[in-house]
């Protein structure tokens, strides 16, 4: 039936504006927002120091990693998906992101989908983060995206586009198959893109119009920036967060609210050891 989804449940119950704007702004490039925030990094490289002192590895990207499956758990309104004029509850928690297998120009990239419950810690974020990297990272491994992308590659580009243009179609009216949809990349709650390890400082990376992606989350190189506080101004290492949402998924008090609990995190990295909290919770 049309509107039936693998991958998430049409919401009925959604209120009035959010019942129209879907249809008004019919693509994600229509409802893009951007945002960005530089965040102080001292707490977590405290704690990062701290926990090699433990002989526990964790990086700033895992903290970052952490808090957005935490607050996607926390947050569910976050993990919503809108595609043909409705929109969805989304079955699960997914982070998308690329991986390159050596840096260089003609490094290989490839990119990996982990699953998650948004009731991990931080010590199970990173470990299931860090295990998926190093093995993707073997240039002999190629995981489920780079055998369906290999496969498309090798068709002529006239059967190509009639190809995607046939997944655009099952897609929009809820017949994409589940074993498309758990490869692909752009069926997810957030992709993430740690362009810093460029050295370079974050980006606003656009919503493809193609899958269900409604978050993306850049993060950028290591800086110094000033940051206005209880009336000071200091100069503190930071690193700049760029954030691209769509607006169709929930209303502006909710994406802010949940980008300052985000920052909370990201700021006080042993929070993330806990358990997650309910959304009632955390007002």
């Amino acid at each position: 039936m049309f509107g039936r989804r693998k991958d998430g449940k049409e919401i009925k119950d959604a209120p009035a504006i959010f019942r129209i704007i879907p249809c008004i702004m019919k693509e994600r490039s229509d409802s893009q927002v951007f945002f960005n925030q530089d965040v102080v990094i001292t707490a977590m490289e405290d704690y990062i120091s701290k926990k090699a002192e433990e002989g526990i590895k964790i990086t700033i990207m895992d903290i970052v990693f952490a808090a957005v499956v935490r607050i996607i758990g926390e947050r569910p309104q976050l993990n919503r998906f809108a595609i043909n004029g409705r929109i969805y509850n989304r079955n699960e928690i997914t982070i998308s992101i690329a991986v390159k297998k050596s840096m260089s120009d003609d490094g290989e990239e490839t990119t990996l989908k982990i699953p998650f419950t948004g009731k991990e810690n931080i010590f199970e974020v990173t470990k299931r983060i860090q295990d998926m990297i190093e093995e993707n990272k073997k240039i002999e491994t190629e995981n489920g995206t780079d055998k369906l992308a290999g496969a498309l590659a090798k068709t002529p580009t006239g059967i190509l586009k009639i190809a995607v243009g046939f997944l655009k179609f099952l897609d929009k009216h809820g017949y994409m198959p589940r074993s498309v949809i758990n490869v692909s990349p752009f069926h997810t709650s957030c992709f993430i893109t740690n362009v810093g390890s460029l050295g370079i400082n974050s980006i606003y990376h656009h919503l493809y119009n193609f899958g269900t992606t409604s978050m993306f989350l850049a993060i950028g190189k290591k800086k110094k920036s000033y940051i206005y506080e209880d009336d000071e101004i200091n100069k503190e290492k930071c690193i700049n967060i760029g954030f691209v949402g769509d607006e169709r998924i929930c209303d502006g008090y909710y994406f802010a609210y949940s980008f300052r609990q985000l920052t909370k995190y990201l700021m006080h990295p042993e929070i993330l050891e806990g358990q997650v909290k309910k959304e009632e919770e955390l007002i």
